[in-house]
């Protein structure tokens, strides 16, 4: 299976925000990196698992929609990268699920990410997010979570 750039959304906007988090493994290292939130408010917050698995189907099927990423989902598992993303959304978020895909490095190595290409990820997500109904200040805050990890998405 080739390697996920859609995990790449998890990064989102660089807000500057303090991620109350920890790292389960540093930027950069082989395994998977994830940000475990020290509390479910976030979670709750974006719906629960259920919630989470439908924005983030709506986000895939605009990603493939999306003229200027498409191409880089040709031959992708739609099923496995769509429960990968959810799941990486919901341990983010605090929620209890498990992550257990390839670290953000391994997965966008060689694939040549602009910042371009994850600006249409990020927007692709608020509009999927903004169409689940969520509150533009908890979009916010998911996607501040996330963009622990964008240095180890944009290579180009």
């Amino acid at each position: 299976m080739k390697p996920c750039p859609v995990l790449s959304i998890a990064l989102a906007l660089a807000l500057g925000l303090p991620v109350p988090a920890r790292a389960q493994s540093a930027p950069g290292q082989g395994g998977p990196t994830v940000i475990r939130a020290r509390d479910d408010a976030l979670y709750r917050e974006l719906g629960g698992q259920e919630a989470i698995r439908r924005f983030t189907d709506d986000f895939y099927d605009r990603m493939l929609k999306d003229a200027r990423i498409a191409h880089f989902f040709d031959g992708i598992n739609a099923a496995y990268l769509k429960g990968a993303l959810a799941d990486y959304f919901c341990v983010s978020a605090g929620g209890p699920c498990d992550y257990d895909g390839v670290s953000m490095h391994n997965a966008h190595a060689g694939l040549g990410i602009t910042k371009g290409d994850f600006d249409a990820l990020v927007e692709d997500l608020q509009q999927a997010m903004d169409a689940a109904g969520l509150p533009f200040a908890t979009q916010n805050r998911l996607l501040a979570r996330l963009a622990f990890h964008h240095r180890d998405i944009v290579t180009r």
